[in-house]
């Protein structure tokens, strides 16, 4: 990657078809460990980066206008990886804010992504513009995080083990247990003053530049076949009617919910591994919903 450029840890696997797994917060590319040998056998060179600020990619100091963690910036990061690795043409599928980063990735850069999955998300413009009661409580961290002069960075930063283990366990379905070594990795990428600095200019730009930027992109569609999966038992399943909603954004739309709550990867990798194969198609094959 070029110098004047963070670099990102990228981890790679498999040969066929490029697919880029994006990952969400506060994780890091484990989040993807239990469908990433499920992609690999099914064909598919498997492209697992973690994004800038998080994991063990570089972690730039935030800029006043928060531009530098804006999800234009951090799609940028990912066609450069891609750039490196010789591929022109590529999936991408994101989890969270890996899955926005997804989403301006395709509207950026639409002759580079063949196919986009997102993962437990509504479009970022259409959940601020929608935002009520009951958002401002589930998301509350959109707000707390986006707060400035260093506020959230103490808050955080207190305890940002507890702070991360009870993320994990209050978006995910009651019961659930996450593998504790990835939840150790988890906790050993963010819990430094510039994990969760980087973390809280996430959030800074998503109220910021990431708006403006979705909101002069209103009524531009995405070119590409989306897949949109989300946790049956998560706030987008009860906020949202998730299909009809990315309909309003892009052509070609199927998906459907998971068993689970948030962290659908991890909760119910068997289900997330059959639409992705199904979606991406066999190895020089189209994938379901595209005409050959």
């Amino acid at each position: 990657m070029d110098a004047a450029e963070p670099t990102l840890h990228v981890t790679r696997r498999g040969e066929g078809p490029p697919v880029v797994l994006l990952h969400g917060y506060p994780q890091t590319h484990r989040m993807w460990d239990r469908v990433v040998p499920g992609l690999v056998a099914a064909g598919h060179e498997v492209i697992a980066p973690d994004l800038r600020g998080y994991g063990d990619s570089d972690k730039p100091a935030g800029d006043p206008g928060h531009r530098r963690y804006a999800k234009r910036t951090m799609a940028a990061d990912v066609v450069r990886v891609m750039d490196e690795l010789g591929h022109d043409r590529f999936a991408v599928v994101g989890h969270d804010r890996g899955a926005r980063v997804g989403h301006r990735l395709a509207l950026d850069h639409p002759e580079r992504v063949e196919r986009l999955a997102v993962l437990d998300i509504a479009p970022t413009l259409h959940m601020i513009e929608h935002a009520d009661a009951a958002f401002a409580t589930g998301y509350y961290h959109w707000f707390l995080l986006a707060q400035p002069d260093g506020l959230p960075e103490r808050l955080v930063g207190a305890d940002p083990e507890l702070y991360l283990r009870e993320k994990l366990r209050r978006w995910s379905a009651p019961g659930f247990v996450f593998d504790e070594d990835a939840v150790r990795d988890y906790v050993r990428c963010f819990a430094t003053p510039e994990a969760v600095h980087a973390s809280c200019e996430d959030y800074r730009a998503a109220l910021g530049p990431d708006l403006d930027d979705d909101r002069a992109s209103r009524g531009q569609r995405l070119a590409c076949p989306v897949l949109v999966l989300w946790g049956a038992a998560g706030f987008v399943a009860r906020t949202y009617d998730v299909l009809d909603v990315w309909r309003g954004y892009a052509d070609d739309v199927q998906g459907h919910a998971v068993p689970g709550g948030h962290f659908c990867a991890e909760e119910s990798p068997a289900e997330v591994l059959d639409a992705l194969v199904a979606f991406l198609g066999e190895p020089g094959e189209p994938g379901e919903g595209t005409a050959a």
